[in-house]
């Protein structure tokens, strides 16, 4: 017999006594008062739906380099992982036992010069992105990646972040994906977004920085969950600096969002919207960095319990 002598958190706000006998788990206090004590902490492998492997911030790599970083965050107990986007064939990693189980996306899908070089398939014709969501579905594990919105330099002193596509060839990009059997993730920062996708029936929301009360209790209701990646919103003030001079505006939109972004991320908590842990690792954001991610959502104010049910079996 094995005893677990600290709490066993089983669900619901749940916790109690637990111990192991014959390679079987029972709750509550053994009649045997022997047996080895087995202290420490437990937990399931995490979860990191927003990881990049096989990207770095110039676009894709190669193997031996997206292998660095699967193992960076098999290092930090990640065992699971949606790619949330990648330009690269990392089909490679299936076979291999040692790594993170992936789940793939396929690539971005944008349009030209609204989002980063390298990373997206960017259509010129927003006519195409029907066929486009229906060939990333095939490509991918059952999951595409939509870039919904970024800024519009062409609009000057006076760009912002703002959708990429109207919202009838939206509603028919997400169908098509739907069609051919795989749901959706979009990129979003900003509030106008957010109400095409839930209209056109997004799956998975990324950021969502730009989610009013409105948003966030629809999200609730229909079960859409939303990645939060608190860590990269902490750097919208570097980002806002960037670009100040020149895009003012946008400045001025990426401030805003960041100064509510740990009061809406309680709001989704609060209200009941299904969060899913994502580093964003890949990019401008390093590898390995899924428990700092978590770590976040515990200092402002989310119950640990809470945040490992969301990092593990939740």
């Amino acid at each position: 017999m094995i005893r677990l002598p600290g709490p066993v958190l089983t669900g619901g706000g749940e916790s109690g006594l637990a111990w192991v006998e014959d390679g079987t788990i029972r709750y509550g206090i053994p009649d045997d008062e022997g047996g080895l004590v087995l202290d420490g902490y437990v937990l399931p492998g995490l979860v990191d739906v927003h990881c990049h492997i096989g990207l770095d911030e110039d676009g894709g790599v190669d193997a031996a380099t997206a292998e660095e970083q699967a193992l960076v965050d098999r290092a930090t107990g990640v065992l699971l992982i949606r790619d949330a986007g990648v330009p690269v064939d990392t089909r490679w990693i299936d076979g291999r036992a040692d790594l993170p189980r992936l789940i793939r996306a396929g690539q971005h899908i944008a349009r030209p010069r609204r989002h980063i070089r390298n990373y997206a398939v960017e259509l010129a014709d927003v006519a195409e992105l029907p066929d486009e969501m229906a060939r990333q579905a095939r490509a991918g594990d059952g999951w595409v990646k939509l870039v919904a919105d970024w800024i519009d330099r062409s609009l000057g002193a006076d760009a912002v972040v703002m959708p990429l596509w109207p919202a009838e060839v939206l509603r028919d990009g997400i169908a098509a994906a739907h069609e051919n059997g795989a749901r959706v993730a979009a990129h979003t920062f900003s509030h106008a977004a957010v109400g095409p996708l839930l209209d056109a029936g997004i799956d998975c929301i990324e950021h969502g920085t730009g989610m009013s009360a409105d948003h966030i209790a629809e999200a609730a209701r229909r079960g859409i969950p939303v990645t939060p990646t608190l860590l990269n919103i902490d750097n919208f003030t570097e980002y806002a600096a960037q670009g100040a001079a020149k895009y003012p505006a946008y400045a001025e939109q990426m401030l805003a969002m960041h100064a509510r972004r740990e009061e809406q991320v309680c709001a989704f908590v609060d209200a009941g919207v299904q969060l899913l842990p994502g580093s964003d690792s890949g990019g401008v954001m390093e590898h390995g960095i899924i428990p700092a991610e978590l770590a976040r959502w515990e200092e402002i104010g989310i119950e640990p319990a809470t945040v490992v049910a969301f990092a593990t079996w939740r």
